[in-house]
């Protein structure tokens, strides 16, 4: 928890940095590349958590790794470095990209399918959400086989399940009764 809001904090001082520089959107494109490796690399997320390593190391091999990014990025792993905290650089790169796209009014919805998206079916889950938020959408599905068919639609703190297996869930608490 408290790795979490010390990433909250880390986030927003570099976005403020950021944005007084106009490259806001050069590091947010830097933190969703850092977010994006570190959570495919295992590797690369065993380097950073390995609490044995010398953090002169790891600000080396990131600044290696992350070589064509911006200079306040960089400052950022200099700032871990002086703060021994390279441990919650994934959880800094995700929140960064939250707090850019709240700044920005884009909200994410979380679409939930049993078999993945294709642009058809994302087109009109665009167009549906365009009538419930005035926001811009950005769509993220996420495939989980067991809902069976139908959709869950995530934005914000509003939720609406159309999945099969909600439906049968319904059925059966109603037979039941």
């Amino acid at each position: 928890m408290a790795s979490t809001r010390a990433a909250i904090r880390y986030a927003k001082a570099i976005l403020e940095i950021a944005e007084s520089k106009g490259v806001a959107v050069a590091v947010s494109e830097d933190m969703n590349s850092i977010a994006s490796t570190i959570n495919g690399n295992l590797e690369l997320s065993t380097f950073i958590q390995n609490p044995t390593l010398k953090v002169e190391v790891k600000e080396n091999a990131l600044l290696e790794v992350f070589a064509n990014t911006n200079s306040v990025t960089k400052m950022l792993f200099h700032l871990l470095f002086e703060n021994k905290r390279f441990e919650i650089l994934e959880a800094i790169a995700l929140e960064y990209s939250n707090l850019f796209d709240e700044m920005n009014g884009v909200e994410v919805a979380k679409v939930t399918t049993a078999i993945a998206m294709d642009a058809a079916l994302e087109a009109k889950v665009l167009a549906k959400i365009a009538t419930l938020s005035d926001k811009k959408i950005t769509i993220e599905n996420i495939v989980d086989a067991s809902i069976i068919g139908g959709f869950i639609l995530r934005i914000g703190d509003k939720q609406y399940n159309a999945s099969i297996a909600n439906r049968l869930q319904v059925l059966k608490r109603e037979l039941s009764n």
